[in-house]
């Protein structure tokens, strides 16, 4: 992990997004290193996900740069066109949404959202893409014999864990997490975190992980950023943080005064 020889993965430089007179994220800076994971909590309307947003190519930024590693030196994803983003999310890039069906096809089987990742990479034998479907289910503990069966039959937690597998599969260098616990009963909650914790460690995988949730953070993440009106109040390492917060609003977080 973390090897800082060749340089950051992601490189965000002055980033801003505004909604008319309202900040929505401003002036954020910070560097992604391979095979890191960055939390980044606030309250609604903090603007973590605006930021999450911007940074993924889902939302426009105003100003500031989006630098990624393409292999071949950091390009400004910002500036890319629409067909060289589109392959950026369907290769090296993916995104977790707090409601799996944001991020699935609904009327589509199991085996078939996980397949049409593939067939977007470039597969075409039927017989290898549902070998590797059904590897996968059972890589997020769902049964091989659900593979046929559509999401709409699945519980919240068994969806988003198709999802994550959905994402996964291609075995992308940067993933984006928009509260991937977020509306989940606690104990499959805590079946999920352990699950993401261990597929991000196995694969090495760089994410950006926008929570409200401090243990989510704690669990998942090296390093954190605290967000307050859309800027950037304090960062650093996660347990830096969460443990010895040095601005007044991360205190209040961590001491659960505010309702987040």
């Amino acid at each position: 992990m973390r090897d800082r020889t060749e340089g950051p993965l992601l490189r965000v430089e002055g980033l801003e997004k505004r909604y008319g007179a309202r900040l929505g994220c401003g002036g954020v800076s910070f560097d992604l290193w391979p095979g890191e994971v960055m939390g980044i909590v606030g309250e609604s309307g903090s603007g973590k996900t605006t930021l999450l947003n911007c940074l993924a190519g889902q939302l426009a930024p105003d100003g500031g740069r989006v630098l990624y590693d393409m292999g071949e030196g950091m390009v400004d994803t910002v500036t890319l066109d629409e067909p060289a983003r589109r392959r950026l999310k369907r290769s090296d890039w993916a995104f977790v949404h707090q409601h799996a069906h944001e991020g699935l096809r609904m009327n589509v089987s199991a085996g078939g959202n996980v397949g049409e990742r593939l067939m977007g990479m470039g597969a075409r034998r039927y017989g290898a893409i549902r070998a590797q479907a059904v590897d996968w289910l059972g890589r997020v503990e769902i049964a091989a014999d659900r593979v046929d069966d559509r999401p709409s039959a699945f519980s919240g937690g068994m969806r988003q864990r198709l999802q994550i597998a959905r994402n996964l599969v291609t075995g992308p260098r940067l993933v984006f997490m928009d509260e991937p616990t977020g509306g989940l009963d606690v104990s499959v909650q805590a079946r999920l975190l352990d699950l993401l914790r261990g597929l991000v460690r196995e694969m090495g995988l760089s994410a950006i992980i926008v929570t409200h949730d401090l243990a989510v953070v704690r669990l998942l993440a090296d390093r954190l950023m605290v967000m307050q009106g859309g800027r950037v109040v304090e960062a650093g390492l996660t347990d830096q943080v969460l443990d010895d917060p040095q601005h007044g609003y991360t205190q209040l977080l961590v001491s659960s005064v505010l309702q987040v």
